[in-house]
Formats: structure tokens, sequence, C-alpha cells
């Protein structure tokens, strides 16, 4: 009977479910990255993450402590040398779990388990991310730009409606002299004499 037991067994007893998070756990600090079901990266992070919290502190006594879970001595050495000086300055959650589907035949739930901070992707992805609240400033900012845009389209049409007013009267000025009369097409003081006496002439 399970009473009491939270934790998943796995299906296995307890010296083969030990053996078998052991050997995950030296698996996942030598390839930084291993592919499993989901309910076993689930127990392996739980299982892994101490290690690696005490990792941070490089004595003796904590090398003999993890030694006696991994029974690894290379595993040991890059936990307390490589791992360590680039997880280390995290103050927990050291790995991620990425769910990868289905496995075909038993349709058992995939995973990957991995150490945060040896996924390079994942480190350029996140760096986006802090863009994002820039670019809400950039919108505000683009905004206020436009509002300002608007006066300075008006500023540029009052001239054109200066120009249109200065076209005006030169346009009279042209028209002027075509209303005027021609000097041909009035007649003279003489010539309105030389009428009134022929008119007398035909009056006799």
């Amino acid at each position: 009977m399970r009473h009491g037991k939270k934790f998943n067994h796995l299906g296995r007893t307890a010296p083969h479910r030990k053996a078998m998070l052991s050997n995950m756990a030296c698996s996942l600090f030598l390839h930084k990255r291993i592919s499993t079901t989901v309910a076993k990266a689930k127990e392996l992070r739980k299982y892994v993450e101490p290690f690696i919290t005490r990792a941070k502190e490089d004595s003796t006594h904590n090398r003999r402590i993890v030694f006696s879970y991994l029974q690894d001595k290379e595993t040991i050495k890059i936990l307390f040398g490589e791992v360590v000086e680039k997880v280390g300055s995290r103050p927990g959650g050291y790995t991620r779990i990425i769910k990868t589907g289905f496995r075909l035949g038993d349709n058992a739930e995939m995973s990957i388990i991995e150490l945060v901070d040896y996924n390079e992707l994942m480190l350029k992805d996140a760096k986006p991310a802090k863009k994002s609240t820039r670019r809400r400033s950039r919108r505000g900012a683009g905004a206020a730009a436009s509002s300002e845009a608007v006066p300075t389209a008006e500023v540029v049409e009052e001239p054109t409606d200066k120009k249109s007013k200065t076209d005006q009267p030169s346009a009279e000025v042209v028209e002027e002299p075509t209303d005027k009369p021609s000097k041909t097409d009035v007649p003279s003081a003489e010539e309105e004499d030389q009428t009134d006496a022929t008119d007398e002439k035909k009056a006799e």
C-alpha cells in the first residue's frame, strides 16, 4: 500500500528507482540535456537540483555527499566545475522541462529536461522579450510625433493660400488692358466735327 507516500514510484522498486535516477543525473550533467518521459523528468528535477545547490559551496564534505548518490568521479568534477560556473548565479530553477509529444507504441508523454543556461536558443529569445517593454514607449513616442506633425501640415497649407491670393490680382492686371477699347475704335474730335458738317449739308 502507498499510504502517506506522495512521490511517484515510477513502477519500480526502491533500489531500481535510486539507480535509475542516479544514472539519469550523471547523463544530465555530462550531456546537459536528455530525453525521457514527463514523469521521470519531474522526479529527476527534484533529485538533481539539490546537488547543484550543494555544488555552489565547493568543499570536501559536499563533494562526498554528492558522490554518495552519483558514484561517478567525472560527473562530480563537471558538476563542481563547469556546471556551477554557468548555473550557480541562479537562486534556483536550474533545469527546464520541455514537452515533445507522445511516444509511438505506448503513447507515453515525452519531454526534454535540460540545464537552463546551456540552451543558447532560449537565451537569445529571452533578449527580445525585454525589448518588448521598450516598444511600448516607442509607440507612445510615435503617437506624440504624429500629433506634432498635424500642426506642421497646417503651417504648410498657409503659404499655398497666400500664393493663390497673389495670383488673383495678377490676373486682373492682365485683364485690364483687354477691357479698355483701342484708340482706333474711339472717334477723335475732328472726325466728329466733319460728320456734323456733312449731316448739315445733307439737311439743306
